[in-house]
C-alpha cells in the first residue's frame, strides 16, 4: 500500500487518491477469504494432521497426502505442468558414472553383485536348471527362485568395458564385443555366416544355417510362395531363432517377429539378438505352452531349429497351431526338408529322414493344414480359416481330438495338450474364425475383432478408441519430458510392463523403436490377444517373478499403474526381483 500511495501522489490529486484508497473493511474481507481458501486446500489434500516430527522432510508430507491407490490421472489437452527438476534418463554404465552409482547404492543399501552375475537371468539360471528333468528339455523351461535364500539382493553389473549399443539400424549388423563377450558362436557357426569378430566388434552378416545367401535372399524366396508384401502378414514367430537374423531382416518389410530360443543352447544367442535391437525372448518348446494367446501370429518359422515336430503325438506342432491365426502359415527349412540333397551333409540315412518328413506331414494333415508348396529347402503349410471341414473330418479321424476344457488363451505355466485348440464358431465356410483382420497398417488403429465381437468382458469399441487417443497425448507428453526421445537411435528396445491394449506401443509405431508389450497375469490378461490383433507383439508376465530376458535388454521401461494393479493382490510380497533391464 505504501508504494501505491506514493505513486498516487505523483499522478493524482489528493482528493482522487483518497477516493480510491480501500477501506479497512475491504482488507479484512480479502484476508478472511484467503485464509479460508488455504484451510480448504489443506483439508482437501489430506486433512488436519499433526505436524511432522522434527527432521521429517517434505517427502513425508507428500506421501501421507497422496494415496498410491488413487486412480491413474489422465492427461488433458492443456499444457502439462513443468517438472520440479530435470529428469535424468542417461545411462550410467561407464566408469565416469560409477561414483554416482556407488553413492546411490550406499543410500539404498544395495551392493553390486559379483561380476559372474553380469548375465544373470533368475528364472533361467543354468545351475538351478540342472536340478530338473532332461526329458523333453523341461530343465530349460522357467524355474524361478523358490525361496528368499536363492534370490539376489544386489545390483547386476555390466561386463567390463560395456558401452551403449550402436543405434538402429546400424545395430542390426554390428555390436560391441565387450557388451556380449562370447566367441563360441563365431567358431561353432563360422561356415554359416551367423556372426564374426572384427576387432572390438561383432559383425552379423545375416547368414544362417539354411540361408547361406543371407536372410534377405531367404525371405525373398519365402515371398515368392506366400504374400509378404501386401500387409496381410504382420506378426511372426521364430522358433529356435539363433541370433534372430530372420526377424532382423523382416523388419524392413514391416513384419514384426517374436524370436525365441533356450538359454545357452548356443552361447548367448538371444542376448546377441537383443543387442542388435531385434525382438527376442528366452524360451523353449518343452512341456508348457508358449506365453502367447491363441490366434496370435500370422506366420511361424523354423529354420533347422532342431525341434522334434513329429514326436509326442505331434505336441509341439499342435502348440504352433494354437498360436497361429486362422489362415496363418508355418514355414519349415532344414531337416528333413530337401533331404535327398542334404542327407550326406546331415550325416543321416535317407530312410530316417524320409520317415521323419512323412511323420511331420501326417501331423500337419491331422491339424487340417494344407501344404502350400515345397520349393528347394523351404516347405510351407497353411492353417484353415475355420474348423467347419476339420470337425467333419475328425468324426472319422479321432486323433488328435479337439480340446474341450482349457482356456485357449491361458499360457502362464499351463501345460501343452495333444489336442486341437478349436477356433471360434462361424456360420459360413468362407468366414474367418474370430473375425477377419485389416491389413497392416490399418489393423493398428482398427477396432480389433476380439473387442468388436464383445468377447472381452467389460471392454467396448468406444473404450478402445479413447485409449488409443489418450496414449497419443501421453506419449507426446513423455517426449516433452524425456529429451532422449528426440535423439535419433537413442532408444531401440522398449518394455511396457502393463500394456493393456498396446496403446503406448501404437503411439510409437512411427519411431525407430519396438515395444515388448507385457500383460500381467493378475489383471485382465485377455487383452494380450487384442495387442496381437493390432499387429504388435508381447507376452504374459507375473511381475512377482523374473522376466525371461537378459540384463540390459531394454533402453526404456514404461510402467503404467503396475503398483496399483498389484496393490491388494500380493502387495506385501511384491518386490522387484527382476534383474532383466
Amino acid at each position: 500500500m505504501a508504494v501505491g500511495a506514493t505513486a498516487a501522489k505523483l499522478h493524482l490529486s489528493s482528493a482522487a487518491a483518497a477516493a480510491r484508497r480501500p477501506s479497512m473493511l475491504h482488507l479484512v474481507a480479502v484476508a478472511a477469504l484467503c485464509s479460508l481458501s488455504y484451510l480448504l486446500g489443506i483439508w482437501h489434500h489430506g486433512g488436519f494432521s499433526a505436524a511432522p516430527a522434527a527432521g521429517a522432510g517434505a517427502a513425508v508430507s507428500i506421501a501421507t497426502a497422496v494415496s498410491c491407490a488413487s486412480p491413474t490421472p489422465t492427461l488433458s489437452s492443456s499444457t502439462p505442468s513443468t517438472p520440479a527438476g530435470p529428469l535424468d534418463f542417461a545411462a550410467h554404465h561407464t566408469a565416469e558414472g560409477m561414483e554416482e552409482v556407488e553413492a546411490a547404492q550406499r543410500q539404498r543399501a544395495y551392493d553390486a553383485c559379483p561380476a559372474k552375475y553380469s548375465e544373470y537371468t533368475p528364472c533361467e539360471d543354468v545351475e538351478r536348471s540342472l536340478k530338473f528333468s532332461r526329458d523333453r528339455l523341461v530343465y530349460r523351461e522357467r524355474h524361478c527362485p523358490a525361496s528368499d535364500a536363492e534370490r539376489l539382493r544386489c545390483l547386476v553389473p555390466a561386463p567390463k568395458g560395456y558401452r551403449n549399443p550402436f543405434p538402429w539400424p546400424t545395430s542390426r549388423d554390428v555390436a560391441w564385443f565387450a557388451n556380449v563377450p562370447h566367441k563360441e558362436l563365431t567358431v561353432e557357426k563360422a561356415v554359416q555366416n551367423w556372426i564374426r569378430v572384427d576387432g572390438d566388434k561383432f559383425r552379423f552378416p545375416g547368414g544362417g544355417t539354411m540361408f547361406p545367401r543371407g536372410a534377405g535372399a531367404y525371405i525373398d524366396d519365402i515371398g515368392k510362395i506366400i504374400p509378404l508384401h501386401d500387409g496381410s502378414i504382420r506378426t511372426a514367430l521364430d522358433t529356435g531363432c539363433g541370433v534372430a537374423s530372420w526377424g532382423a531382416y523382416l523388419l524392413s518389410r514391416n513384419i514384426l517377429a517374436m524370436s525365441f530360443a533356450p538359454r545357452d543352447s548356443h552361447e548367448a544367442q538371444v542376448q546377441f539378438a537383443l543387442e542388435r535391437g531385434v525382438p527376442a525372448m528366452i524360451g523353449v518348446l518343452a512341456s508348457n505352452r508358449l506365453t502367447y494367446p491363441a490366434r496370435s501370429f500370422d506366420m511361424a518359422h523354423c529354420s533347422r531349429c532342431l525341434i522334434p515336430w513329429q514326436l509326442y503325438d505331434g505336441l509341439y506342432l499342435i502348440e504352433i497351431d494354437r498360436v497361429l491365426r486362422p489362415g496363418g502359415y508355418w514355414i519349415l527349412s532344414g531337416p528333413p526338408i530337401n533331404w535327398k540333397k542334404h542327407y550326406k551333409g546331415w550325416a543321416r540315412t535317407t530312410e530316417d529322414l524320409n520317415e521323419e518328413q512323412q511323420a511331420i506331414e501326417a501331423v500337419a494333415k491331422s491339424l487340417c493344414w494344407k501344404k502350400v508348396k515345397e520349393a528347394g529347402d523351404i516347405a510351407i503349410w497353411q492353417k484353415p480359416t475355420n474348423h467347419i471341414h476339420c470337425k467333419t473330418m475328425h468324426k472319422v479321424i479321432k486323433s488328435p481330438r479337439f480340446c474341450s476344457s482349457q482356456n485357449p488363451d491361458a499360457a502362464w505355466y499351463n501345460k501343452m495338450e495333444a489336442c486341437i485348440t478349436p477356433l471360434p464358431e462361424v456360420s459360413d465356410i468362407k468366414e474367418v474364425a474370430g473375425g477377419e483382420l485389416k491389413k497392416w497398417p490399418e489393423r493398428l488403429t482398427a477396432v480389433p475383432p476380439r473387442i468388436a465381437s464383445g468377447s472381452i468382458e467389460g471392454v467396448t469399441e468406444e473404450m478402445f478408441v479413447e485409449d488409443t487417443e489418450l496414449w497419443k497425448k501421453r506419449v507426446g507428453h513423455y517426449k516433452s519430458v524425456i529429451s532422449q526421445f528426440s535423439q535419433k537411435g537413442r532408444y531401440r528396445n522398449l518394455l511396457d510392463m502393463n500394456a493393456k491394449f498396446g496403446g503406448f506401443a501404437a503411439a510409437l509405431v512411427s519411431d525407430p523403436v519396438w515395444v515388448m508389450n507385457m500383460v500381467p497375469t493378475v489383471g485382465n490378461s485377455t487383452t494380450l490377444g487384442v495387442i496381437y490383433e493390432r499387429g504388435l507383439i508381447g507376452s504374459y508376465q507375473d511381475w512377482c517373478e523374473g522376466m525371461s530376458t537378459y540384463p540390459r535388454t531394454y533402453d526404456l521401461i514404461h510402467a503404467d499403474s503396475v503398483f496399483t494393479l498389484y496393490n491388494g493382490v500380493r502387495w506385501r510380497t511384491f518386490c522387484w526381483k527382476w534383474t532383466g533391464s
